[in-house]
């Protein structure tokens, strides 16, 4: 009943994407179309925010795979003072507000003389985004076994072919799992985006500005559900490709 009770906007925004009724939320639906999702296609503004999107998330989630992924090799077997407070650094951004996310990273942006672009919402997704990537790589690191580490140096590789041939086949879905979290994230993430966008128009901010044009509702309705289409397939990758994280090489057991 709970599932069903949070799951039911969703499934009415989806049934009235496809509604032929234009003008508001009717009941009953007054007929089924595919109509306006090629009047969707058909907007240039639409299609912009798409791109725009689409690249900033791709741009963020490289950047979060590579520094979470250097920072969980650093810090999952170093014993040192002060690792916890490193580690709860490194989480701060996504378990704070939005709100205080977006207002720091101005602040921040504006005291280094950074024009709000592309950049600077690149980088504010990033620090967010880095989270789920080092929670998913150090959780595999911590189960892959030193041993497979010190043979391989026996055998005289060295820290790149040991990288290469040992830790990355180890790590990888962990560190695909993470990625994909983190795209999902970037993808549709609003709060941090307006305080960093400037001028810039992601999908997120077109979907806020369409609140506004109820003469748009339906197209509106299609962007939504392809949103949420675009965000749940990553999360749904993720899941099967962690969900048996038990088996892999080098676990201990």
């Amino acid at each position: 009943m709970g599932l069903a009770f949070m799951h039911l906007p969703i499934a009415v925004i989806a049934m009235y994407a496809f509604n032929t009724e234009s003008s508001s939320f009717s009941f009953p639906l007054q007929g089924f179309t595919l109509e306006w999702f090629g009047k969707t296609y058909a907007r240039q503004d639409v299609r912009d925010a798409v791109w725009l999107s689409l690249k900033i998330a791709a741009q963020a989630t490289l950047l979060a795979m590579l520094l979470g992924t250097m920072a969980s090799a650093a810090l999952y077997k170093a014993q040192f003072f002060g690792k916890e407070t490193v580690t709860l650094l490194f989480i701060l951004p996504i378990a704070l507000p939005g709100i205080v996310t977006g207002i720091a990273l101005l602040s921040a942006y504006k005291l280094a003389g950074l024009e709000s672009g592309i950049l600077t919402i690149v980088t504010g997704h990033a620090t967010f985004c880095i989270v789920v990537v080092y929670n998913n790589v150090i959780a595999r690191f911590r189960r892959t076994s030193p041993s497979m580490l010190e043979a391989s140096m026996d055998l005289g590789a060295d820290g790149f072919q040991t990288f290469r041939y040992v830790i990355l086949p180890n790590i990888a879905t962990a560190l695909l799992a993470g990625g994909m979290l983190a795209f999902a994230l970037s993808f549709d993430e609003i709060i941090v985006t307006t305080f960093t966008a400037g001028s810039e128009r992601t999908l997120p901010i077109w979907l806020l500005n369409q609140l506004s044009k109820p003469r748009d509702t339906p197209i509106t309705n299609v962007v939504a559900l392809m949103v949420m289409l675009m965000t749940a397939l990553p999360i749904l990758g993720a899941y099967y490709l962690t969900r048996d994280t038990d088996s892999v090489a080098g676990s201990g057991k």
